[in-house]
């Protein structure tokens, strides 16, 4: 049995609510919330990998629309004892995933403005999010398998011209149409 994740409802609304081979879990927004669901999820039940589906924003203008693998995922709200952002104190400063595309910068906050993308991007980050590196930390300590999904859902430093209904719908189906392709469900 896989285990499909995701931090929003929205997320998954175009996921059926019985998808065969797979428990769905939503965690809510947030390290905090993402760290605690699916260490209780974890801790529940053996799965044989954990599939993560959700949106992300986009840093770099060179990151295309679509649905990315993360590769690898870092923590880009954290500060060491040195000052050195982007590196905890005493957790792995990159959670490697695979072969993924994409590098994710996981950070409590919302990313819209170009000081921020500036300075996350300088850390290596083409998309922003705020579970992913949490989803792969926790997957890492039970030793199940996860991969992450994330579809751009805006450009994290200006206006979008959909409205974030609108454009968490679209990301779901492109998920959706991802997990078809890949798994036949």
């Amino acid at each position: 049995m896989k285990l499909l994740v995701a931090a929003l409802e929205s997320e998954l609304i175009a996921f059926p609510a019985d998808l065969p081979g797979f428990d769905r879990l939503v965690t809510g927004p947030g390290k905090v919330k993402a760290a605690y669901a699916l260490t209780r999820a974890l801790d529940a039940a053996d799965y044989d990998e954990v599939l993560v589906v959700g949106t992300a924003g986009a840093l770099d203008p060179g990151v295309d629309a679509g649905v990315h693998e993360i590769h690898f995922a870092f923590q880009h709200d954290v500060i060491n004892e040195d000052g050195v952002r982007g590196e905890h104190v005493s957790m792995p400063q990159r959670m490697t995933l695979g072969d993924g595309d994409m590098a994710i910068a996981t950070g409590d906050s919302f990313i819209d403005d170009a000081d921020a993308v500036q300075l996350i991007r300088e850390l290596g980050g083409r998309l922003v999010d705020m579970e992913s590196y949490v989803y792969a930390w926790i997957a890492e300590q039970f030793g199940v398998p996860i991969r992450i999904w994330k579809a751009v859902s805006d450009n994290a430093q200006d206006g979008a011209n959909l409205t974030w209904e609108q454009a968490v719908t679209a990301c779901s189906h492109q998920l959706r149409d991802r997990l078809r392709d890949e798994y036949g469900v």
